[in-house]
């Protein structure tokens, strides 16, 4: 029986060379001459370490902007609230999220099951795989859920028929 798994990675290799970019374009603006400002990735986080509210907002669009040129969703961040650190500076932590939750599962497969497509979709720890008789409903499937704004990065991989 055909299927296909629905898919939220993150590579992070891009990440990092998004990261890396980040930080030398901070290093040579001149707005952010003389103060401390930092760009720092974790296992699954990034923590972004800014002089004032003003250089942290300009640091998270210049890495929005460098995440997107890489092909990486800036859906995949989780922003975490801004805390105040020494010196007047702020810090915010900005989860990656990799994988689709619980609940973004359900949403998917109502979405699926609300189509009437000829389809079995399931939810496998963090992915959902849809199994169908015919390769064209599983396509459709492919289309109606390209066209749905979910606030999730997905990607549709092992097609088998």
């Amino acid at each position: 029986m055909p299927s296909f798994d629905i898919v939220s990675k993150v590579d992070m290799q891009e990440v990092d060379n998004a990261v890396n970019q980040t930080v030398k374009e901070i290093s040579q603006r001149f707005d952010f001459k003389g103060s401390t400002n930092e760009v720092t990735l974790e296992k699954d986080a990034i923590v972004i370490l800014a002089a004032d509210d003003y250089k942290l907002q300009a640091i998270v669009d210049i890495l929005k902007g460098k995440l997107v040129r890489r092909q990486v969703s800036p859906k995949c961040l989780d922003f975490g609230k801004k805390e105040p650190a020494s010196a007047g500076a702020v810090r915010q932590r900005v989860a990656i999220v990799q994988g689709i939750s619980k609940e973004k599962g359900k949403e998917i497969i109502k979405l699926i099951k609300d189509s009437k497509l000829k389809v079995q979709p399931q939810i496998m720890e963090d992915q959902v795989r849809v199994a169908g008789k015919k390769i064209d409903d599983l396509q459709e499937v492919i289309q109606l859920l390209k066209g749905q704004d979910l606030d999730v990065e997905l990607q549709f991989i092992n097609m088998r028929s």
